[in-house]
């Protein structure tokens, strides 16, 4: 997964990836290293989890932009990621041309949800909804750390 990502984000020509991790204790040290624009997070990783990885990423940067790219799809992982900080969440099985369209969103500032995501977010009901949208002030697939560099 994670050489097929490098690839997709290499073969954009404003974007590269330039760190990998494959856990949550790598990932962040890399974020603070090489502090990308746009983060890809798993929340499967060995040791931590995922969100705890964005939790601490969000401690290093309150801007930090951070995706997360994953296989679970359930409401209470999708909002527990977007409650921690991340800017949207993506399964997986998404269109590489999803991905590279989210990543520039992203990057541009956006927070975009897949209507996948916001059907699983529809269901936990109107006010935590409402909540989340008030509480929000690498790639990593489970490995690395992509970014776009602005030139």
């Amino acid at each position: 997964m994670l050489d097929g990502l490098a690839l997709l984000i290499g073969r954009q020509p404003d974007m590269e990836v330039v760190a990998s991790a494959t856990n949550v204790e790598q990932a962040v040290a890399e974020y603070a290293r090489v502090r990308p624009d746009i983060t890809l997070m798993d929340l499967q990783l060995p040791g931590l989890n995922g969100v705890e990885g964005i939790k601490q990423i969000r401690r290093l940067a309150s801007d930090a932009r951070i995706v997360v790219l994953t296989m679970y799809q359930g409401d209470e992982d999708i909002y527990r990621s977007l409650e921690a900080g991340a800017a949207t969440y993506l399964l997986k099985d998404s269109l590489s041309e999803e991905l590279v369209t989210v990543i520039r969103q992203v990057h541009e500032g956006n927070r975009p949800v897949t209507p996948a995501v916001e059907a699983q977010l529809e269901s936990r009901g109107s006010s935590r909804r409402s909540r989340h949208a008030r509480s929000r002030s690498f790639v990593s697939s489970p490995r690395a750390c992509a970014t776009r560099r602005s030139r």
